[in-house]
């Protein structure tokens, strides 16, 4: 059997065992949605992603999509380019914009299956907050934010499965996620 199919059976092997420990740990106390009191400001970018991420440092409530699940959860919208952070009552403080990586999770349920404290992306970006949840064509998918603070810039030819946050929405994804945390990846 070749390398990469190895690599990618462990991997689905580990996601599925460290997702089975998280969930029968998941009754526990968990804490709940805040919204960060820091402004998010865009950082000045070439990048037309950056500049056109929806909802970034707007005032504007934006609606939990209602396909969503139930429940205390992180939702993902695909189309809307945007974050949610749910508590147990399905209410939320506030959102966040995100910038996408160039594979995407497939729509879907998943859980929070790794974390880490700080690394460096597959753009060569130091980033923090790393919160895991899927694997993609060989790539793992995981919400994050640049050490720096700075949008992410098209990187071309680079395959990146991190979905990039501003750096108070990282701080309040990394709180909120913990191992076992529900997503929920929509259109």
């Amino acid at each position: 059997m070749p390398s990469w199919a190895w690599v990618t059976a462990l991997t689905a092997g580990a996601l599925v065992a460290v997702t089975f420990l998280a969930v029968e740990a998941g009754n526990g106390s968990r804490p709940t949605a805040t919204a960060p009191t820091a402004q998010v400001k865009p950082t000045a970018s070439p990048s037309p992603k950056a500049a056109a991420s929806p909802g970034l440092g707007e005032d504007v409530k934006h609606q939990v999509p209602t396909a969503s699940g139930e429940g205390r959860r992180i939702v993902y919208s695909l189309g809307e380019q945007r974050v949610w952070l749910v508590d147990p009552n399905n209410n939320y403080d506030d959102s966040f914009a995100v910038w996408p990586g160039t594979i995407s999770p497939e729509k879907g349920s998943y859980a929070v299956s790794f974390r880490r404290d700080d690394g460096v992306g597959s753009d060569g970006v130091s980033i923090e907050h790393i919160v895991y949840f899927a694997v993609k064509e060989g790539m793992s998918i995981a919400f994050s934010n640049a050490v720096d603070g700075a949008a992410p810039s098209p990187a071309p030819g680079v395959s990146t499965g991190g979905i990039r946050v501003a750096t108070t929405a990282g701080g309040a994804i990394w709180k909120f996620g913990a191992l076992g945390t529900k997503i929920s990846v929509v259109d």
